[in-house]
């Protein structure tokens, strides 16, 4: 949530004046601040102050200043404020609902002490707290106060939860009290809930936690029984000071703290089930935050503070616009603004179990809100703001929702029907239905207000589509199940739930009654049928009648009416009913009888007189004969006695109706004469009501009283009313004469209910014998029962209820007494209700019983066909056929065929489901159905014999679907062809043979036009795409219209010209030229004619219409001509044409050279030159070239010439025609000769050689250089070179110096080219290019050569050649001959190769910093390959060096080595010694170094003795003497867990002292490692416990390992043991102390402080018996030493010499080797 400024309300001062309280109202409408002058501001929900009032002192004398406003709170309908003061006393001001009301004190509460906070919770009475530490109740009605509970401190703030049913109080010493008026179930304690560190001044109650704050910069937030589970610090934030006031919103997931100029906002995320802080909102120049006050709907914030400022914000998660009707303003997750933009009404929508809010939508016509949360579903009605929260787990979002109804939605989800009344949190009632049609469905809520009836909810429903079910909502009973024999389309309960009106598919109208049981036909062919609304008149239509009950419960007595038109509507307002009618286009109305209407509401809202009221009004008909009748029994039952004495009259029942007149007569006489006590009893008398007789001599203390009751008794008596006699003995407390007057009276029940209402008769065996017998007499068994059961008598009492039927408390009772009769009661209880007709009621029974049979019988016979089917499928045996097949025939005759069907194939009548698809013609099932159990031949006759039957009646549609059911298209095709049906036909071609749909169509068009039906046979030609055989069959019948027509239609761009043409050929002359100008296609079809040969038509249409288009025509009949081999008429055409020059060609094109001569001289000249040289190119293809060259010379094209002598080679010829005749295209020709001759390859090569000789010897050095230079043949590299060195010769003699370097550029690359690196060379040299002959050598690999010329011609390149040498053996990999150029180089080649071995020896022959650069590299390498071993061994190999750089190498591999597994072994000796003598080493060069005595070389020296210990203990575990010197040395080890892996330390030592028996130290080492393994899983080590620990030199601060050392299966091992030895009490878990009163493996005592050397044996501290070494610092335990010496001596181990060995290097010498035990 962000809070955004919208305004400010209250401008602040200057100085301090602050707000001491505000409270927003409960509905929204209204906000009160208090300011420091004790002035009360009201404004309104949008900001506007619109009033304002004073408060008062406790007494005036004091002064208006002598008090301060602490508390103020606004009641819970938002009409008064509650006012709390320091002059110890709340005041309550009644305000009122508008503004500018009176403000009147209502209430005042005196005090002993000020007030210092005051709430009022919702539902409750106003809560305040005192200054002298209590939390007080002042109650407004009773103006009374009374104490909650009481503290010794001051409260300085109260807060109450979300729905205000419990309170929280913080007081000054931090405790933070809680106390409910009801915990809603919750079973939270009350009392002191916690402690705060600070006085809380600011406290909010949220929705999971409660949140406290105070000047210690802190905001703590606590569990629901006190516990910390968050805490925000703000302790070093410097702009931060303390807080001073919070507030929680509405839906408890946020909470506001206000400290100086911020607010901060704590949001409550389920999902995490913490708070989130957002951004704080920072106000500067505010100061102190001094009262929060928030909406409640959520949506605003205000904050007063400390200058009098009152600053309203905006609190909002997001904002949207829906439909662009209505704004949803999300407060909260749980919590919703709706707001309709059109209107400005709002509606808040809350989750109350404070779950997330997703989407809101608005439906039924905008009327009702829907929004789903993670378990529950939200709706409301906008229109009258009930809003109610269902729980609803997710189903999807595929539930429907109807609203229909304006009380209740109906949720329809999965088959389930679900009502939700608006309002209620609690889902109404939920029904199984699969038809959820809203006029199916009928729910009645509270409609209408009944005498006696508190409320009435009832449900109808379909069960399926003919039973109808109508539920009390309120019970969960059923109250009734109607079955009915058609398909049930509309049913409609009246509104107090007594009557059901439904319509069946026939159009009959039923009514049921529902207290009765009866059903009622009361109309046929009805159209339409409504409830009046608030009545029980029913209006409905039979064809051309108004029908109108009045009484319903008269329903043969209908008020009829004719219509002509159609009911629509009914409306009922302003006293008027009117039935909307259309006629046609109009629409009319006709009016019902109000006052019939209003009659029936009278009687059912038990209002008599207005009932006698207005049948007054009405005449005397059946209709109102039967009202009067009605309202004179109710009136009677009611004893209002004047108004069925009016009834009767009206009726004319004359005696009752005197009689009534008489008795009201006395009763109105009795009531004039004041205390006419005896005349009224009289009265009574003569009216024999002698209990009102009684009751009124009782109320008047009549002395007769006693007398009046024996003679009552006595009249009693006399006329034989036992029943009464025995009340009245009842009363008197006579109990056993009661129990005989109703034995006597026959009333044995009656009396068996006093029995056991009275426990003094149940011990009289005689009374209950008697009683038990007149009931069993009376068939009352269940009386009976009951009275037996009392009396523990439970065979009889089982007898009894059996034969009563009471099967109820038969089964109650067996199932505590007699168990084994439970089945056999609910089949009996099952039989029985079968009998009754409850066969529905019995199913249940027959199941329990496990009677499935009987079950399975019982739901056929009350149609619960599902219910039956799902018991059937439970069952094995073979007898639920015949249950199957009953219910497939129920299924069939309801028309849901499927399910019929699958009760048949369950039945095993598969043919019944085939017959029942063929009555009703679904031949397609049938089939299917068919195949399964008939051979296929049998299924084929069938139905081809049914279609050919179909096909006789004419039903051919019902044919073709039984021919293609059985694969026979090809019958239903000759079918129709038959019948000329070519559509179907062709329809069924085009399914079943697509191949033949083309044939088929050119079939029927072709019978169709030898039929003479062309424009059928049309459209079967255009369907096969015969376009041409459509023209060709309209052409033929001489139709050309339809011809041309279908042409341009489908025939393409041309088609239609070419009908056109035909058209036009076949009419001739002027007919056809007009036809064709019509169709504006005449130049086109003389075109077309020409061009198809039609030339004598093509003339015709020219020379009559288009004469210039005669000279087309000639030349176009020339090229036929032509084409057709008449030369000599072709050429009179192309003359004709005008085109005398094609028609020389045509005569060169046939080479007739005299013809073509002849016809160009005469008539084109200009051809003449073409003739000539259409004759050359003849002659040059016939090899006459001289002929060939006459005629070219005499057509003056000497340029011919040269192109044939080219084309066929003759290049001397063409050189010779081109010097002759062209001398200017000579050079180009040159050059053409000469890339040919290169094309050309060798021969060409020597042609060119030849050129270049010839220019040679003619002294054209510059061509012949270049020819020479053109030779590149590379097949032939010696002429080649030979070539190229001839033109660098003849360029160094005979050219410039400028082209000769040109020429010796371009050759020395292509010498290079082909490795000819001297000649190139010697080439550059000539020319002195130093640096490139140098390169030539270089590349040519001549070294020598290349050092020669540099030191003689140019010294300067002589660093480069050498350069390039080392490069070069580089390049080549020539590492070996590299060493002796460049070392360094050669060595990091080999670091380049990985070559690693040799690259350390080729180092080692050089000096030692060489060498141990690349040992370092080496090593580096091998690290990172993860073979620290190896790595080891190479500074064992080489030394270690004391050098700075390699330390964090040493520190890796030391860091590697002890980390590495399974090490703790006797094998893995070498590796622990090679360790040890590495860091020796490294330490002896430390001392040397400038390093000496650093924090590195102590760091070293350490390294080196954890080391020697693990070399040692490795060592000592080959050998069995020396088990107690391995564990001492991992016990010792264990103060190195700073450096060495702390788990696998403890592991090993705990293992070493448990292997020697050490079990105490065992027992301590294993648990720690356990701790140490589930630190390690965790990531810290925070929880570790260092008790065990402490007062020894084992650290506690130690690095987390960043592994498990230890396997899981040797990890749960150790568990199993150090829980086994908890057990055991002989283990102490303490680590055993030395003579220093410390632990024995300390090196440090704790009394005086002193450090002991470790022994370099055990690592275990030195004390008395010791044996020093010759270096300083180097010490061992006699006792241990020995140990290792003798074992040493008898075993010869070598690994233990070796340990012996390094301690004489360390230590500087061994002692004596004799054996000391001095």
């Amino acid at each position: 949530m962000q809070l955004k400024h919208l305004k400010t309300l209250l401008s602040p001062q200057d100085g301090a004046a602050k707000v001491t309280c505000m409270s927003w109202a409960p509905n929204n409408g209204k906000f009160a601040v208090c300011t420091v002058d004790r002035v009360v501001l009201l404004y309104d929900e949008n900001g506007e102050r619109r009033d304002k009032f004073s408060t008062k002192p406790a007494d005036s004398k004091y002064g208006k200043k002598s008090y301060m406003v602490k508390g103020m709170a606004f009641s819970p309908d938002s009409t008064k404020i509650a006012i709390g003061q320091t002059d110890s006393i709340i005041y309550v001001y009644k305000i009122g609902e508008e503004w500018g009301d009176k403000k009147v004190i209502c209430n005042k509460f005196v005090q002993t002490s000020a007030v210092t906070c005051l709430i009022w919770p919702a539902d409750q009475a106003i809560v305040f707290g005192l200054a002298e530490g209590k939390v007080r109740l002042a109650n407004t009605k009773t103006n009374k106060s009374s104490t909650i509970y009481g503290t010794d401190s001051y409260v300085v703030s109260l807060t109450s939860n979300l729905s205000g049913k419990g309170i929280l109080s913080g007081h000054a010493d931090g405790t933070i009290v809680r106390y409910y008026f009801d915990d809603e179930g919750a079973g939270d304690s009350q009392g002191k809930l916690a402690t705060h560190c600070c006085p809380p001044y600011a406290l909010a109650w949220a929705v999971n936690s409660i949140v406290a704050a105070g000047c210690d910069k802190k905001i703590i937030a606590y569990g629901k029984e006190g516990n910390v589970i968050q805490q925000f610090d703000y302790g070093r934030d410097s702009t931060e000071k303390e807080f001073t006031v919070a507030a929680t919103s509405p839906s408890g997931q946020s909470v506001v703290v206000g400290s100086y100029d911020r607010l901060r906002v704590l949001n409550w995320s389920p999902r995490r089930n913490a708070w989130d802080e957002s951004r704080p909102k920072e106000i500067s120049n505010v100061y102190t935050i001094t009262a929060l006050a928030w909406k409640k709907d959520g949506s605003r914030l205000c904050a007063g503070t400390l200058c009098g400022g009152v600053e309203q914000f905006d609190c909002c998660l997001r904002r949207s616009i829906y439909k662009n009707k209505f704004e949803m303003t999300y407060v909260g997750l749980s919590q919703v603004i709706v707001r309709n933009l059109s209107t400005g009404t709002r509606v808040v929508l809350k989750s109350h179990y404070g779950y997330e809010i997703d989407e809101v939508k608005i439906m039924g016509k905008d009327r009702y809100l829907v929004a789903h949360s993670t378990d529950t579903l939200l709706l409301g009605d906008l229109a009258t703001n009930k809003l109610s929260e269902v729980a609803w787990q997710g189903t999807g979002g595929n539930e429907k929702l109807y609203f229909d109804n304006e009380n209740v939605c109906m949720i329809f989800n999965a088959g389930e029907l679900t009502l939700v009344e608006y309002g209620n949190n609690d889902i109404l009632g939920s029904v199984r239905t699969e038809f959820m049609n809203p006029h199916l469905i009928s729910v009645r809520l509270n409609e209408r207000k009944q005498s006696g009836v508190e409320d009435n909810k009832k449900l109808a429903y379909l069960v399926d589509i003919k039973t109808i079910a109508v539920v009390d909502l309120l019970s969960g009973y059923n109250l009734a199940a109607i079955g009915h024999d058609t398909k049930i389309d509309w049913l409609e309960l009246n509104e107090t739930g007594h009557k059901l009106l439904f319509r069946d598919k026939k159009l009959g109208l039923h009514l049921f009654d529902i207290e009765d049981n009866t059903k009622t036909t009361i109309l046929n062919y009805c159209t339409y049928v409504q409830w009046v609304p608030g009545s029980d008149v029913a209006v409905a239509q039979n064809r051309g009648n108004l029908c109108v009950w009045y009484n319903i419960d008269a329903p043969e007595r209908v008020t009829m009416f004719p219509l002509k038109g159609d009911i629509v509507d009914l409306e009922r307002s302003n006293g008027k009913t009117e039935v909307i009618v259309t006629e046609g286009v109009n629409t009319i109305s006709y009016t019902l009888d109000e006052g019939l209407i209003e009659f029936g509401t009278a009687i059912d809202d038990g209002d008599y007189n207005r009932a006698t009221a207005f049948l007054e009004t009405l005449e005397m008909s059946s209709e109102t004969e039967a009202m009067w009748k009605t309202l004179s029994k109710l009136s009677l039952e009611a004893q209002q006695l004047h108004i069925a004495e009016r009834c009767f009259a009206a009726l004319g029942d004359v005696a009752k109706a005197q009689f009534l007149c008489e008795t009201n007569r006395i009763a109105d006489e009795a009531a004039k004469e004041y205390n006419a006590v005896d005349k009224a009893m009289d009265m009574y008398q003569e009216l024999h009501m002698w209990d009102e007789c009684i009751m009124v001599a009782e109320a008047k203390g009549h002395p007769e009283l006693d007398n009046l009751r024996r003679t009552y008794y006595k009249w009693l008596m006399e006329t034989n009313q036992d029943e009464k006699a025995g009340e009245v003995k009842e009363n008197d407390e006579d109990y056993a004469g009661a129990v005989n007057l109703y034995l006597k009276a026959g009333l044995p029940a009656k009396a068996a209910r006093l029995v056991l209402s009275r426990s003094e008769l149940m011990t009289n065996s005689d009374i209950i014998n008697r009683i038990a017998a007149a009931l069993i007499k009376g068939d009352f068994y269940e009386r009976a029962g009951d009275l037996y059961e009392k009396i523990g008598n439970y065979q009889r009492a089982l007898d009894c209820y059996r034969k009563g039927n009471a099967f109820r408390k038969a089964v109650e009772l067996s199932r505590t007494v007699f168990p084994s009769e439970v089945v056999k009661l609910e089949e009996t209880w099952g039989d029985y209700l079968v009998q009754q007709k409850q066969l529905d009621t019995a199913i249940n029974h027959y199941i329990e019983a496990g009677c499935s049979t009987k079950a399975i019988e019982a739901s056929i016979g009350a149609r619960q066909w599902k219910k039956a089917v799902h018991i059937l499928e439970l069952q094995d045996d073979k007898t639920s056929y015949k249950y199957y097949h009953k219910i497939a025939q129920h299924y069939a005759s309801i028309q849901e065929y499927e399910a019929a069907e699958r009760m048949y194939i369950k039945a095993d009548r598969i043919k019944d489901a085939i017959d029942m698809y063929k009555q009703v013609g679904y031949w397609e099932q049938a089939h299917k159905l068919a195949v399964k159990c008939m051979k296929h031949e049998d299924v084929a006759v069938l139905y081809i014999n049914q279609a050919q039957e179909l096909e006789k009646k004419g039903k051919y549609k019902d044919a073709e679907r039984l021919y293609i059911t059985v694969d026979e298209p090809d019958l239903a095709i000759t079918m129709y062809k038959k019948l000329k049906m070519y559509d179907d036909m062709i329809r069924l071609v085009g399914k079943h043979h697509k191949e033949l749909l083309t044939d088929t169509h050119l079939h029927l068009a072709k019978e169709l036009e030898s039929e003479g039906r062309f424009r059928e046979a049309e459209y079967h030609y255009l369907e096969a795409k015969e376009w041409k055989a459509i023209v060709n069959m309209y052409r033929v019948n001489d139709m050309w219209d339809e011809a041309y027509r279908v042409s341009k239609a489908h025939g393409g761009a041309n088609a239609h010209k070419q009908v056109a043409y035909l058209w036009a050929k076949s009419l001739g002359g002027e007919s056809a030229v007009k036809l064709l100008n019509k169709f504006g296609l005449l130049e086109t079809a003389i075109d077309y004619a020409a061009d198809n040969c039609s030339f004598d038509f093509a003339f015709e249409l020219s020379r009559l219409s288009m004469k210039n288009k005669i000279p087309d025509i000639h030349l176009k009949h020339a090229m036929y001509l032509e084409d057709e081999g008449k030369f000599q008429e072709a050429e009179v055409e192309f003359v004709k044409a005008g085109k005398s020059k094609e028609a020389v060609l045509m005569y060169v094109h046939n080479q007739d050279w005299d013809a073509a001569q002849r016809v160009a001289e005469a008539h084109d000249s200009d051809s003449v030159a073409d003739v000539l040289v259409g004759q050359a190119r003849f002659a040059f293809d016939q090899k006459e070239y001289q002929k060939a060259e006459a005629f070219l010379l005499r057509a003056q094209r000497p340029e011919l010439a040269v192109k044939y002598y080219k084309e066929v080679g003759m290049w001397s010829d063409a050189i010779r025609i081109c010097k002759e005749y062209i001398p200017n295209k000579l050079e180009q020709l040159q050059e053409e000769y000469e890339q040919e001759a290169i094309k050309k390859g060798t021969k060409g090569v020597e042609g060119i050689v030849e050129q270049a000789r010839e220019w040679e010897q003619s002294g054209e050095y510059v061509r012949a250089v270049e020819c020479y230079l053109k030779v590149k043949e590379t097949n032939n590299m010696a002429l080649m070179e030979k070539c190229w060195m001839k033109a660098a010769e003849l360029s160094i003699k005979f050219l410039n110096q400028e082209k000769t370097l040109e020429v010796i550029q371009t050759l020395g690359p292509r010498l290079i080219e082909i490795q000819k690196y001297s000649a190139a060379a010697e080439l550059y040299l000539n020319m002195d290019l130093i640096k490139e002959a140098i390169d030539c050598f270089i590349g040519g690999e001549e070294w020598n050569k290349a050092k020669r010329v540099a030191k003689e011609l140019d010294p300067r390149y002589e660093d480069y050649v050498d350069q390039s040498y080392k490069e070069y053996l580089k390049n080549q990999g020539k590492v070996d001959s590299l060493v002796g150029v460049d070392v360094i180089a050669a060595l990091d080649m080999y670091v380049e190769r990985g070559q690693w071995e040799k690259c350390i020896e080729t180092a080692n022959k050089q000096n030692y910093k060489i060498l141990h650069k690349y040992v370092a590299l080496y090593v580096t390498y091998l690290i990172k390959e993860g073979q620290s071993e190896k790595a080891l061994n190479l500074y064992v190999q080489h030394g270690a060096p004391a050098n700075t750089q390699n330390f964090n190498i040493y520190k890796r591999i030391f860091i590697d080595v002890i980390n590495m597994p399974d090490k703790n072994s006797a094998d893995a000796y070498r590796t622990w010694a090679d360790l040890r003598d590495v860091l020796f080493n490294l330490c002896e060069n430390l001392v040397k170094s400038s390093e000496a005595n650093s924090p590195a070389h102590e760091e070293f020296e350490q390294m080196l003795l954890i080391s020697h210990y693990y070399a040692t203990r490795a060592g000592s575990l080959g050998v069995n003497q020396l088990d107690m010197i391995t564990a001492k040395l991992s016990i010792s080890l264990l103060r190195h867990t700073d450096i060495i892996p702390a788990d696998k330390a403890f592991y090993e030592a705990g293992m070493a002292a448990k292997a020697i028996g050490w079990e105490n130290m065992a027992f301590i080492f294993l648990n720690r490692f356990l701790d140490l393994c589930d630190a390690i899983e965790e990531g810290n080590l925070d929880a570790l416990d260092h008790s065990d620990f402490q007062d020894t030199d084992i650290p506690f601060e130690i690095p987390v390992p960043v592994k498990q050392h230890i396997l899981d299966d040797k990890r749960e091992e150790i568990r199993d043991w150090v829980l086994t030895v908890s057990m055991d009490q002989h283990v102490e878990q303490i680590l055993p102390a030395d003579e220093r009163e410390t632990y024995e493996a300390s090196l440090l005592a704790v009394n005086t402080g002193i450090r002991s050397l470790p022994c370099i044996i055990t690592g275990y501290p030195v004390l008395r018996n010791k044996i020093e070494f010759k270096k300083p610092g180097k010490a061992a335990n006699k006792d241990d030493w020995n140990k290792f010496l003798m074992a040493v001596k008898t075993t010869h181990s070598p690994e233990c010499q070796d340990v012996l060995k390094f301690v004489s290097q360390w230590c500087g010498g061994l002692p004596s080797a004799s054996f000391s035990f001095q």
